[in-house]
């Protein structure tokens, strides 16, 4: 395996935006998670909410914070986790921005969503992705792509199974029946970004193309973190007397323990350190 050069260091304006990131997020979560009643969404979507603050505290933003560490650092291992916890930070608060009732944190969530989608752009933009590439020289893909071609497929036919028939019947999908949302936000995200992302990375990575790896790197790491998320929402969903079908419970397990699994060996497959390095490199933290 070709050991893989260091990527520069952050940015100042990324180190800035990623910190202000875990603050907000930090405030946000705890505020959703323990002031009663602070939600005022229909009684439906409340354990999704509770679900999603749950993991994001406790799972997501600690693991930015590590991440951010590394990637710091010059690790690449850390920066492809910093891009990956930053965009589930993204695909949540894009979520909460468009999907929750007005509430007291509304500009924080707005603020959370143009944070990460600039530091995701910003972040992508600064790595060389070949750089990664070469880092898993000889590592085995197949097992990456069937697993995004398999996400995108099953997570298209399930919101087309839904909003399909809606759609053609004139009537509001089941999801939304109960609330007052006007459009199902998440189907929206869903079909219009989480769906082509990971066919084209399953595309991308299949044809052995620099750039697939890194957004394979990226998307194992969102995807994954997400999936553990409707996990926690599906335990809320089930405390609070709701019914989620036994399929659904047993589909989301898999696809989220299996997609650990394969982020874990990903990440790791990267080598710790370097024995090249970009020439030139900087000590300090590069301005913009």
């Amino acid at each position: 395996m070709t050991p893989s050069k260091q990527p520069r260091r952050l940015t100042r304006s990324s180190l800035f935006a990623s910190t202000l990131t875990l603050l907000l997020a930090t405030v946000a979560t705890s505020v959703g998670l323990f002031v009663p009643e602070f939600y005022r969404d229909a009684e439906v979507l409340l354990p999704q909410l509770y679900g999603q603050d749950l993991l994001t505290l406790g799972i997501a933003v600690p693991a930015l914070a590590g991440a951010l560490y590394y990637a710091h650092q010059g690790s690449l291992r850390g920066y492809v986790v910093w891009l990956g916890v930053t965009g589930y930070l993204l695909y949540t608060y894009a979520s909460y921005a468009l999907l929750t009732a007005f509430n007291e944190l509304y500009l924080v969530y707005v603020a959370l969503f143009g944070l990460t989608l600039f530091t995701l752009i910003g972040g992508i933009a600064r790595i060389d992705p070949t750089d990664l590439k070469e880092a898993l020289d000889g590592h085995p893909v197949r097992g990456y792509v069937a697993f995004q071609a398999l996400v995108a497929g099953l997570v298209a036919l399930m919101w087309l199974a839904e909003v399909g028939p809606a759609s053609l019947a004139g009537t509001r999908p089941p999801s939304i029946a109960e609330t007052t949302l006007p459009v199902p936000v998440i189907q929206s995200l869903d079909l219009g970004v989480v769906v082509p992302s990971f066919a084209l990375s399953a595309a991308f990575l299949w044809k052995q193309r620099a750039w697939g790896y890194v957004f394979t790197g990226i998307l194992l790491v969102k995807g994954t973190t997400l999936g553990l998320a409707v996990l926690a929402m599906i335990v809320f969903m089930l405390q609070s007397g709701q019914l989620v079908p036994l399929p659904q419970i047993v589909l989301f397990s898999l696809l989220s323990l299996t997609g650990l699994g394969l982020t874990t060996r990903f990440i790791r497959a990267i080598p710790r350190s370097s024995s090249r390095t970009q020439p030139h490199a900087r000590t300090e933290t590069q301005p913009d």
